[in-house]
């Protein structure tokens, strides 16, 4: 980013926020409807579930359902501005004849009509059946599952974890390939959408402008979700979803643009519409629910004794990127022990929840990459500005935490990059002696950037620059997990090319950590 952004870091009322920008009526928009009439009959223009159903936020009770109503999904949705009632039902068998819960919601206009049903008293550790119905009409069957009981140790947690998918750039052949396997749980570490505008000569075309209104920010999770398999990976287990810069704006920093003389106030609101468009499209919980331009996404999820998932947050609350973004030598503000990615409020629940877990292993489902990677092969140095490496204190002040604490078995999910990458995680990466305190598994993305290669000219230089990185890879794809309470096994599943549909899934490397013993290892 080109300029400083004096705005970092302020905090706005909430009505400062509503005054400044004009939109007194968000909160209560999103609290309650506009109306108590509910329509129980809707006379539709064409199927309503066309986006398909999805489930999340496992517990061992319970679990979100997912659906929105929209027979029109590319042409505003297709429905009336009124509150429509819907009714859903969870079984014990695929044939929806074995029922354990049901019962009705109402889709309204101010969610454009989608529904997050936190469903309550299921069986731990078991796996379900779901469907939606209305006017008539019925969705998809989806399948998920609740989290093993608090106290117990699973035997094995099965897990794929994905990111940045544009839509333009390429098919999500990789999608396909996941709904194949048998997992428990999907995690997505962000850039769900790109806000971007069409371009041309791209594989597939965004429909409407930039992202900027509301409306333009749910018809773009309309084209996304119309993807028959994205559609099918959302069905087939529960996911645990955060976000990054693209689901509102590229290289967001807080409450900072990365474009120069941007209106803070006006930044703010198009962030309330972004999140809320968010929220309208994703399997969360009501805690998750926008207030405007703010909504606590860092929280914490379990699968039994097995995995605490620490899903984090590190757009909303960090300061500006030093030194203009990009890849740079580290200069003082690197070193600034007020820069956060993660803010304050963030970073001691962080520590606490890892504290005072009981997990056999320690999860941080996150967006930037953490390991110090010098970008520049030869004497030059560079690092990532807008990841980890750039908010040096805070990276520092994380590993050593996990060294001083003894946390047991960090491991650290990454997105963002459009590369796959496996790091041990030092506190001082500068040092081979520095002993390792946790693994760090980046995933490459699933679409974004084009067709990818196995192998870059600068891998080799990359690698003898950093030794604590133990793969790189630029493929397109995702990462799948195997989880024991004796190891963590990662496989990188790769696809040759995206930019046309049928791609075949290739496992290109693998690699297990051992329990008590940090670092990855090929296998």
């Amino acid at each position: 980013m080109s300029t400083p952004r004096s705005q970092s870091g302020r905090s706005w009322s909430r009505r400062e926020f509503l005054t400044a920008s004009g939109t007194l009526a968000v909160w209560p928009l999103l609290a309650a409807p506009a109306s108590a009439e509910v329509r129980r009959r809707v006379p539709w223009t064409d199927y309503p579930f066309k986006l398909g159903v999805a489930s999340g936020e496992p517990t061992p009770d319970g679990v979100v359902l997912w659906t929105r109503l929209a027979p029109q999904p590319l042409a505003g949705g297709g429905m009336p501005a009124k509150n429509v009632e819907v009714s859903w039902q969870v079984a014990s068998d695929e044939t929806m004849t074995k029922v354990v819960a049901r019962g009705t919601a109402i889709a309204t206009p101010e969610l454009a009509h989608s529904l997050h049903i936190e469903v309550a008293g299921l069986e731990p550790g078991r796996w379900y059946w779901y469907q939606f119905s209305a006017s008539g009409e019925t969705s998809a069957v989806g399948h998920t599952r609740t989290a093993p009981r608090p106290e117990e140790m699973p035997d094995r947690l099965r897990l794929a974890f994905a990111s940045c998918q544009h839509y333009e750039q390429g098919y999500f052949t990789s999608y396909q390939h996941m709904a194949q396997e048998d997992l428990d749980l999907i995690i997505h570490l962000g850039d769900y959408i790109y806000e971007y505008g069409p371009k041309e000569k791209q594989v597939r075309h965004h429909i409407g402008p930039e992202c900027d209104t509301l409306d333009e920010y749910r018809l773009r999770y309309a084209q996304y979700r119309s993807d028959e398999h994205l559609q099918a990976a959302h069905a087939l287990c529960p996911w645990l979803v955060t976000w990054d810069d693209h689901e509102f704006d590229n290289n967001c920093a807080g409450e900072v643009s990365e474009e120069p003389n941007i209106d803070p106030a006006k930044f703010l609101a198009r962030r309330a519409r972004a999140y809320q468009a968010y929220y309208e499209n994703m399997p969360l919980r009501r805690a998750q629910l926008p207030r405007g331009p703010h909504a606590r996404m860092y929280r914490r999820s379990d699968f039994g004794r097995l995995a605490g998932f620490a899903v984090l947050d590190t757009r909303q609350y960090r300061t500006d990127q030093p030194n203009g973004d990009g890849n740079k030598p580290p200069g003082t503000a690197v070193y600034d022990p007020q820069a956060t990615l993660l803010g304050a409020e963030q970073e001691q629940w962080l520590y606490s929840t890892l504290r005072s877990s009981p997990s056999r292993w320690n999860v941080l489902a996150q967006q930037v990459m953490m390991g110090r990677v010098d970008r520049v092969p030869g004497e030059l140095v560079a690092y990532s500005m807008d990841q980890w490496p750039g908010y040096e204190q805070n990276r520092q002040r994380l590993l050593k935490f996990f060294a001083e604490s003894k946390i047991a078995n960090p491991i650290v999910l990454t997105g963002d990059i459009h590369a796959n990458w496996v790091n041990d995680l030092q506190v001082d990466s500068s040092d081979a002696r520095s002993p390792v305190v946790g693994t760090e598994f980046v995933g490459t993305s699933i679409s974004s950037g084009g067709d990818g290669t196995e192998t870059v000219k600068s891998t080799a230089g990359v690698l003898s620059e950093n030794p604590f990185v133990k793969f790189f890879n630029a493929e397109r794809g995702y990462v799948s997990c195997e989880v024991t309470p004796r190891e963590w096994r990662s496989h990188y599943r790769t696809v040759p090319y995206v930019t046309r549909p049928g791609a075949p899934l290739v496992t290109r490397k693998s690699f297990v950590v051992a329990d008590g013993r940090p670092g990855a290892e090929s296998g």
